[in-house]
């Protein structure tokens, strides 16, 4: 693998699933898996069609309203982040359960999943930056996640290229595991609001893993998805375009690597370890994409 930098290639190298069926949920081919195993992520263009994209994009404005502490913010007060996004809204809840995300996530984890965070990303002109981390270093360190078998899912609720702050990552970083050098920086100016709980990486091992194994940028339409192992390193710079990014993540552990903490709220860390079950693949405009009230039986999210 070359050590050279990708960030000038808009398309990246990351794999990219070209089958009707693969959009639909049917399992991965075997050179989707092997590209996963070995760069550490895959995409998967055109998983969801324009009316789906849509009615993800008004949930996640939607929830993205809330005043609660799940909501994170900008330092101009702007919503930017919602962590637990399936905990309040039934249309984000289905996206959990749908089968391009769950029967590859099942495939590649080789057991049923529960999702352990979800989580609303809306990288705003001119926000702020995500340092470089691992999701696994803080599931591990903070919420007592045993083991680094888990996947990021991203989905690509708008056009995501070079110019609009895409996701950069390490390819093969996952092979180092769990990375030791990174710490919680108190002094990052999102601290009280978004990255209280981040462990990132510091500039020499940043320095030395891209070095070995390069950095690319990943990139895709509305409607694609990202399939990622929890331990590649990743991060994000400034967004200095006009143009917005939201991007909805779930991620998932097999039902076998829970967390053991409950340190953090149910927003950030799950307390629900049930596996999940795919629902039908319409299931995001069925009912016309209108919202169904959230179970009130389920209980709602600690305060921290």
């Amino acid at each position: 693998m070359s050590n050279m930098s990708n960030l000038s290639n808009p398309s990246s190298t990351a794999t990219t699933a070209t089958t009707a069926a693969t959009a639909a949920g049917s399992p991965l081919t075997h050179a989707q898996v092997r590209d996963y195993r070995d760069q550490g992520w895959i995409v998967l263009p055109d998983v969801f069609d324009r009316a789906e994209v849509g009615v993800l994009a008004a949930a996640a404005e939607e929830v993205l309203d809330r005043p609660g502490p799940e909501v994170g913010r900008e330092r101009n007060g702007v919503a930017s982040i919602c962590w637990g996004m399936h905990l309040f809204d039934e249309r984000l809840a289905a996206l959990t359960r749908h089968p391009a995300l769950l029967l590859p996530a099942r495939q590649l984890l080789g057991n049923d999943v529960f999702v352990h965070q979800s989580r609303i990303n809306m990288k705003q002109p001119n926000g702020s930056v995500v340092a470089w981390h691992q999701d696994f270093g803080t599931y591990h360190r903070v919420d007592g996640v045993p083991e680094p078998r888990g996947i990021m899912i991203a989905v690509f609720v708008d056009d995501v290229s070079v110019v609009n702050a895409p996701l950069l990552a390490v390819p093969g970083s996952h092979r180092e595991g769990l990375v030791s050098t990174a710490g919680i920086d108190p002094d990052s100016p999102d601290h009280e609001n978004v990255s209280t709980y981040r462990y990132d990486i510091t500039d020499e091992t940043m320095a030395d893993l891209v070095g070995r194994y390069g950095l690319e940028a990943i990139t895709g339409d509305a409607g694609s998805v990202v399939l990622m192992d929890m331990t590649v390193v990743h991060g994000s710079s400034i967004n200095i375009s006009p143009l917005r990014r939201l991007v909805l993540y779930v991620n998932m552990c097999p039902v076998d690597n829970r967390g053991l903490s409950y340190e953090r709220p149910e927003y950030f860390a799950a307390r629900d370890f049930a596996p999940l079950q795919p629902l039908p693949p319409d299931c995001l405009i069925r009912d016309g994409g209108q919202p169904a009230a959230v179970d009130p039986g389920r209980p709602g999210p600690a305060e921290p």
